[in-house]
C-alpha cells in the first residue's frame, strides 16, 4: 500500500517521521459510461476551451475568479510556499476526550505508521501514552494543497488519524432548513413508548454484522444480466405513519423489538478481569457506566470505582 502523505508527527520536543495510509477501502461496483445503443465509451478529457486541444496535468495551473472574466493565476509551487513546513508537519496542539467530539466533525480515516524501523521506539512510546491517557490529539497539517484539522488517537496497535471538518464548514440547521422539527411537541405517553422502543432495540455495537447489501444487489443484477436472467425487485419502503396511528405503531414496534431481541439473545459475556485491562480500557468502561470524576482517577481508583458500580 502506498502512503498518501509523508511527514513528521510532533508532540512537544518529540518528532517522529511518519507515513499516512488510507484505512478505508471502497467496495462499491464501478461502471464505465457508454452511449446507449452502442459500444462506444464516453471519456472525459482536459481540453483547452479555445483551441479544443487536450492539456496535460503538468501544464495546468489554478485560477481564482475575481469577477468580470478576470482571474488570478496561482502556480502549485506558490501554494506550497505559503505553508512552509505545514505540508510536511503534523503538530499535535492539544489533547481532548474522544467522546467530547460530535460525530458530525468526523470525515475520513487513515493510519499513521512510522516511516522507518528506526523510528518505531518513539512511535510506540507515543502510541502507548495516548492509549493509557484515553485521549486524542488535535493537530493540523497540509495535504494536496489543503489544510486539514485532524484527530490522532491510539488504535489496535497503530495510530489512527481522522480528518475533521472545521466548525465553519458545518452548516447551521436553523439557517439552512425551512422549518426545524423541534417545533412539534411530543406527548407524554408517546414519548414514553418511543423511549421503550429505543430500549427494546438497544444492543452492543458489532460492526462485523453489517455489510453493504446494496452493492451485493448490484453484483446480483450484473450476474443475472450476464446470464440473461431477471432479478426480483427489492421491497418498497413502508407507508408513512399517520399521526393518529402513532401510539399504536410504537406499541407494536416495542413488542416486535422485544421479541427480536429475545430470539437473538446471547449468553452474557463473562465479566472481564479489570486487572488485565489497560487504563484506557478502564476509562472507557467508566465512561460507559457514567462514573463521576473518572478523568482524575488513577488506575487503582478506576478499578475500585468499576467494581463498586
Amino acid at each position: 500500500m502506498r502512503p498518501v502523505w509523508s511527514g513528521s508527527l510532533s508532540l512537544g520536543l518529540v518528532t517522529v517521521p511518519v507515513r499516512l495510509y488510507s484505512a478505508v477501502e471502497d467496495h462499491s461496483v464501478r461502471f464505465r459510461q457508454f452511449q446507449r445503443g452502442t459500444e462506444d465509451r464516453i471519456r472525459y478529457r482536459r481540453v483547452n476551451e479555445r483551441t479544443g486541444k487536450e492539456v496535460g496535468y503538468e501544464d495546468i495551473v489554478k485560477g481564482y475568479e475575481l469577477g468580470g472574466g478576470e482571474y488570478v493565476v496561482v502556480e502549485p509551487e506558490e501554494l506550497d510556499e505559503i505553508a512552509p513546513g505545514r505540508s510536511k508537519s503534523l503538530d499535535i496542539e492539544s489533547f481532548v476526550e474522544l467522546d467530547a467530539i460530535d460525530p458530525m466533525f468526523f470525515d475520513k480515516t487513515y493510519w499513521l505508521a512510522p516511516a522507518k524501523d528506526e523510528f518505531e521506539r518513539p512511535y510506540a512510546l507515543l502510541l502507548e501514552a495516548m492509549d493509557s491517557s484515553g485521549k486524542a490529539g488535535i493537530a493540523k497539517f497540509v495535504m494536496r494543497g489543503r489544510e486539514y484539522l485532524a484527530l490522532v488517537r491510539s488504535g489496535d496497535g497503530v495510530m489512527v488519524l481522522n480528518t475533521l471538518h472545521f466548525a465553519a464548514d458545518l452548516r447551521d440547521p436553523a439557517e439552512q432548513l425551512p422549518g426545524l422539527p423541534g417545533k412539534a411537541k411530543a406527548r407524554g405517553k408517546e414519548l414514553d413508548m418511543a423511549v421503550n422502543l429505543i430500549d427494546a432495540m438497544s444492543d452492543d455495537w458489532r460492526p462485523e454484522e453489517y455489510r453493504d447489501t446494496y452493492t451485493d444487489r448490484v453484483r446480483e443484477l450484473i450476474e443475472a444480466k450476464k446470464k440473461g436472467d431477471t432479478i426480483t425487485p427489492a421491497t418498497e419502503p413502508g407507508e408513512p405513519t399517520k399521526v393518529v396511528d402513532l401510539f399504536e405503531a410504537l406499541s407494536k414496534s416495542v413488542e416486535s423489538g422485544k421479541a427480536k431481541k429475545k430470539s437473538g439473545a446471547k449468553k452474557p459475556a463473562p465479566k472481564k478481569d479489570l486487572s488485565s485491562l489497560s487504563k484506557a480500557d478502564l476509562e472507557k468502561l467508566a465512561r460507559e457506566r457514567d462514573i463521576k470524576g473518572r478523568s482524575k482517577m488513577t488506575r487503582a481508583g478506576l478499578e475500585k470505582a468499576l467494581k463498586a458500580s
